[in-house]
């Protein structure tokens, strides 16, 4: 297992923590990740992120579930056991397809939903009995880190970090 440098600057503001973020990008370093105790808007831009496809795959499952639905009505309603319900005989499935308007939504639903959060714990390696990932508790109070990978550049590093506004700066060596 390889160890690395990183630096652990702690903010207590998260707008001062913004412009760190512009400052330290702009200096060209690399921010391996940043802690914050709430989602702070915009953040993920300044850092250089890029967009999320997740509502891509969501429509994606969405439309999976419309297709279960369509073939599933089409299936047990006409092919499999057809039923002559009031004198109304089910021949097509596009005669009947307003009585299965609600069938067609909620499994939409379903599976956009359930495959999103499955989807959510696999792309954030959340699994179950997962040691948590967090450097300093105080982050999931009222404290904001920005963690910044160490290239032989430690003493410009926190000189840099320091006139960012950072309340305290740790070197750590990182697993």
């Amino acid at each position: 297992m390889s160890t690395s440098k990183v630096i652990h600057a702690l903010y207590n503001d998260d707008d001062i923590l913004m412009d760190a973020v512009k400052k330290v990008r702009t200096e060209h370093h690399h921010i391996e990740e940043v802690y914050t105790p709430f989602p702070v808007h915009g953040l993920d831009k300044a850092m250089g992120l890029a967009p999320t496809r997740l509502a891509i795959t969501a429509f994606l499952y969405g439309i999976t579930g419309t297709a279960v639905a369509v073939w599933l009505t089409w299936y047990t309603m006409i092919a499999d056991w057809p039923q002559d319900i009031g004198g109304k005989p089910s021949f097509s499935w596009a005669e009947n397809m307003p009585a299965f308007v609600p069938i067609l939504f909620e499994l939409t639903v379903f599976f956009a939903a359930h495959l999103m959060v499955i989807t959510f714990y696999m792309r954030s390696k959340l699994w179950p009995f997962k040691e948590a990932e967090n450097p300093d508790p105080r982050t999931t109070d009222d404290h904001f880190l920005m963690e910044v990978a160490v290239n032989n550049n430690e003493d410009e590093l926190k000189a840099l970090l320091a006139s960012t506004g950072a309340v305290e700066i740790n070197v750590v060596e990182k697993h």
